[in-house]
């Protein structure tokens, strides 16, 4: 993770959307110098970011939460107050299909101006099998109508409507929802918010393995508020990945190293809510990989700005520049099963790059954090 190779002085060649060719200028090509070309002097041509959580299909904001944060409100107290993701769901649920996609869709086109050429997309903000599922084909349009790449992911176990019993509500996820997902092909991956006062590591396991049986690839929310436990169960079950780790100790290092489970920091949450910063160098010293993410939504970390994430794990994790970038690049496609053709600057990979303005150093992105240092970016091949 701490090599990020660097080529000054290079060509980069395009063709029919992927990436054909790249090395030194003084060995360009004979036949292509004729073709048509961005002098990209004074700039970096880096692989686009791959944001591996997210909840970008959502109603409304909430702000008036992030108000109560700072008058001293913790986030249980929230929820409890019917704020939170019940809050969320309250809003979703008022709105149509389309109603839905035009909210999300400008979300979508900001977090390409930053460098975003892939994304992971939550539901969860149903709770309903209609919304639930109103949420995914969200989602998958956001992946048909815009250049990203777009893998969705089933999080009905996200909360426990009110109307309902949590015993009751786990049955209706295991019933109803998984196979109305299932049906219509709408999720890659399941998830849980394994979490004290939400889904015990049981319940975890319970719905990730119905979801399995169905096709769909657990992920865990994990260790966000406490030691949950969804680093185990996440472990157990064959997650793809374990995401926030804001409380992980020894024991989840220990667990991880012997699995290919990811460990996914979300930085912006942690930065938001003021809880910990996961404990990057020690889980790296350990000889553990670590991709970081942004957790896109409106309660605990509104911003899908990967640059400001990376920054973020740079400042506060004291995690290198070239860690933060392979964090956020090649690591986060493998947690959502696309480092064959996303996350690195490799001969056949898709064309998904961002270029810089002109900067002086690589470093010199994270450390000017809050800046747009973003310059142009290239999805499939085209510049947008």
């Amino acid at each position: 993770m701490a090599v990020l190779p660097v080529l000054a002085d290079a060509y980069l060649i395009v063709s029919n959307g992927v990436i054909s060719g790249y090395g030194s200028m003084k060995d360009l090509p004979s036949s292509i110098r004729s073709a048509a070309t961005i002098d990209v002097a004074g700039r970096f041509v880096f692989p686009s970011f791959v944001d591996s959580h997210t909840h970008l299909v959502y109603a409304a904001s909430r702000e008036e939460e992030f108000v109560m944060k700072i008058k001293g409100a913790t986030y249980e107290e929230i929820a409890a107050k019917g704020g939170g993701i019940l809050n969320s769901a309250k809003k979703l649920r008022q709105l149509s299909e389309d109603e839905l996609f035009e909210c999300t869709v400008g979300r979508a086109w900001d977090i390409i101006r930053t460098g975003t050429g892939a994304v992971e997309i939550k539901s969860g903000y149903g709770l309903t099998v209609a919304d639930e599922l109103k949420m995914l084909r969200v989602a998958k349009r956001i992946g048909a109508e815009t250049p990203l790449t777009v893998k969705t992911t089933f999080l009905g176990a996200h909360a426990v409507p009110k109307e309902i019993t949590k015993d009751d509500y786990i049955n209706l996820i295991l019933q109803e929802m998984i196979p109305a997902v299932a049906e219509e092909n709408l999720a890659d991956y399941i998830d849980v918010f394994c979490e004290q006062g939400f889904f015990s590591p049981d319940e975890t396991e319970r719905v990730v393995e119905r979801g399995k049986e169905y096709g769909m690839k657990p992920r865990i929310h994990a260790n966000q508020l406490h030691r949950s436990g969804g680093v185990q169960v996440g472990v157990k079950t064959g997650a793809l990945s374990v995401d926030h780790l804001e409380n992980v100790g020894d024991d989840e290092i220990s667990v991880l190293k012997n699995s290919s489970v990811m460990p996914t920091a979300l930085p912006g949450a942690a930065f938001f809510l003021g809880l910990p910063f996961p404990p990057a160098r020690t889980m790296m010293e350990a000889g553990l990989p670590l991709a970081i993410a942004s957790d896109y939504n409106p309660g605990s970390s509104p911003s899908g700005n990967m640059p400001m994430m990376v920054s973020l794990a740079c400042i506060k994790m004291k995690m290198t520049p070239e860690e933060a970038f392979n964090a956020s690049t090649i690591n986060t496609a493998c947690a959502l099963e696309l480092d064959k053709t996303h996350g690195s600057i490799t001969i056949g990979k898709k064309a998904n790059l961002f270029i810089t303005k002109p900067v002086s150093s690589l470093a010199y992105l994270p450390y000017a954090y809050g800046s747009n240092l973003v310059e142009s970016v290239m999805l499939n091949g085209k510049i947008l």
